[in-house]
């Protein structure tokens, strides 16, 4: 799972041995030979299941909630967001539940409170009612209890808690349609050969468990995974099943590159010949070692808050082609925050999804232009058109990428009222070329910094693209200065007057001679990305500040130094940047 607060393959030491009084493993249940269904079944392979369900959508952060549905900053689903969701195109819903928090009793029974199965039932659905493909997993309980590289691991405890809910999911879900798969645990950890063992020992615990629940499980799609549901570790460590009734897929997750997806080390530029060639190779390895296997990459992301627009919408392309090239379905992650805002029914990043959607299809789209060279000082897009504050107005021509076989067609305002070509815009190739006339339309004297509007690019195939006009100046905080100490092992919250892009691009953090304050090692990078820290990490922020982290605080005064932040933003040229200075 990828939440907002955090994702990371971190690398896990092994205990290795179970504890020397392990509870007995309970792997039946005297109470019930399975359950028994009325109708019929439409078994369907595991191909088959994997096509109908791309692309598909993670309703993230929900289900999964700790402890509870509601606990992670979304309500309750509601059936009116599985609608959003079908209608921009998604086939398929992952839901991942987490369930550590609902046993009402403990060994050797493991009980799982029946509201919570029904809800989960309930939710199944909501989602099959639509026609649309639905995968339930066992999810953050792979680290709150099932952790298999935890020093003392009991695993005779965890096998036997893993059936045991395993077996009451298997038979209050039994006789769902096919369009129900399973999954058996989510981002297992594991890095070693002695963890992917007893992964496996758990896998087979899975089938037997949904086995012996009866009913139509016996016949059901279930997806596969290796160690962190990583494609290497997968490669590396899956063990075929044998002897098993079940169609059967595998699924890894996709969150690389590290740097641009998490916004780390100021990481804001991507879409490099280089960049395309180490996606690819990612994806095409799994392939080559699983030619015979239905794959499907149930989360990936590229999300609205933490990536540059123009990036984000080359990856989003690129991504999704070449998962589709190598007969891969991919599985969109939302937490909620990202990309459908559930509660107004709107797409934060409609572009992004209609991007998506056409390169489901097979058809090209026209792209921005923007900055891929990593040695590169600033950082141009052709996603947003940028004025500074008290710069003379001038025509701005803005490079796109276009595919031979398309063209635009029109440009047309927020309003919806066409451009009128020649006067307003004109096109030479590739490139699109604003008028100063029209420009200064929008960019006048009276005009507050921020976006001013949106254009809508229509293109001859493919998606629109939208054009995000900008007035903006430098931000302005509220203060430039506080102590470490005196945040009290506290964030720092430091309101921003915000004049342009309301987020911002990266954050240096240096001392007055130049000492890092952590990652030394991005010395070695390009100048947009020496000093700088990672979102989330060092740095954060919200609707009305900038934030630095508790972590951040507590490295400076680890460090003994006062640190400078350097808040950058978009557009990244000089100039663009307010300075913060944390003392000691």
């Amino acid at each position: 799972m990828w939440s907002r607060s955090s994702k990371s393959l971190l690398a896990l030491s092994f205990a290795g041995l179970a504890l020397s009084t392990p509870i007995l493993p309970r792997y039946t249940n005297s109470t019930s030979s399975g359950v028994v269904c009325n109708g019929t079944f439409s078994r369907i392979s595991a191909q088959t299941w994997v096509d109908g369900m791309n692309p598909g959508w993670n309703l993230g952060n929900t289900l999964d909630g700790i402890p509870d549905e509601g606990d992670w900053g979304n309500p309750p689903v509601v059936t009116s967001t599985f609608d959003d969701v079908k209608q921009a195109g998604f086939k398929g819903i992952r839901l991942p539940v987490t369930w550590a928090y609902h046993f009402t009793t403990e060994a050797p029974d493991y009980d799982v409170d029946p509201a919570w199965l029904q809800r989960v039932s309930d939710v199944v659905d909501m989602v099959t009612e639509r026609d649309m493909y639905v995968l339930v997993n066992v999810h953050h309980d792979s680290w709150v209890w099932a952790d298999v590289t935890k020093a003392g691991a009991n695993y005779t405890q965890i096998e036997e808690k893993f059936y045991r809910l395993w077996y009451q999911i298997g038979t209050k879900l039994a006789c769902k349609s096919s369009l129900l798969a399973y999954e058996p645990i989510n981002e297992p950890p594991g890095t070693t050969a002695a963890h992917a063992a007893e992964l496996k020992k758990l896998e087979d615990l899975f089938l037997k468990a949904i086995t012996d629940a009866g009913g139509f499980n016996p016949d059901r799609v279930v997806t596969l995974n290796g160690p962190q549901e990583n494609s290497d570790l997968t490669s590396q460590y899956f063990v075929r099943p044998t002897n098993i009734t079940n169609p059967w897929a595998i699924q890894y997750h996709y969150y690389s590159p590290y740097p641009f997806i998490f916004s780390a080390w100021g990481s804001t530029i991507w879409g490099s010949e280089a960049d395309k060639a180490a996606l690819e190779a990612d994806i095409a390895n799994i392939r080559k070692n699983f030619t015979d296997v239905p794959l499907i990459i149930g989360e990936w992301a590229a999300s609205p808050v933490a990536t540059e627009t123009a990036a984000r919408w080359r990856y989003f392309d690129f991504f999704v082609r070449t998962a589709a090239k190598y007969n891969t379905t991919t599985v969109l992650w939302d937490n909620g925050a990202d990309f459908l805002d559930r509660a107004n029914h709107v797409w934060r990043d409609q572009t992004a999804i209609d991007i998506y959607m056409s390169a489901v299809a097979g058809q090209a789209n026209a792209l921005p232009d923007s900055t891929t060279d990593p040695s590169a000082a600033t950082q141009f897009t052709s996603a947003d058109l940028f004025v500074r504050v008290g710069q003379n107005v001038s025509s701005q021509t803005l490079p796109y990428i276009l595919p031979s076989n398309i063209s635009l067609i029109s440009i047309s305002g927020a309003d919806g009222t066409a451009l009128t070509k020649g006067s307003d815009y004109s096109v030479s190739g590739d490139d699109i070329t604003f008028s100063a006339s029209f420009l200064r339309t929008y960019f006048t004297s009276s005009t507050s910094p921020g976006s001013v509007t949106n254009l809508t690019l229509d293109f001859s195939s493919g998606a629109d693209l939208t054009l995000n006009l900008v007035l903006w100046d430098t931000p302005v905080l509220s203060s430039t200065s506080s102590s470490a100490a005196a945040a009290n092992g506290s964030s720092i919250s430091i309101p921003i007057q915000w004049k342009g892009i309301n987020k911002p691009a990266t954050v240096k953090a240096v001392t007055a001679n130049g000492t890092y304050l952590v990652d030394d090692f991005t010395s070695y990078y390009g100048p947009l990305q020496n000093a700088r820290t990672t979102y989330n990490s060092q740095w954060n922020w919200d609707t009305d500040n900038v934030i630095i982290t508790a972590a951040a605080v507590s490295a400076v005064q680890a460090l003994g130094q006062d640190v400078i932040f350097t808040f950058e933003f978009y557009p990244r040229v000089p100039g663009n940047s307010v300075s913060y200075t944390l003392t000691v």
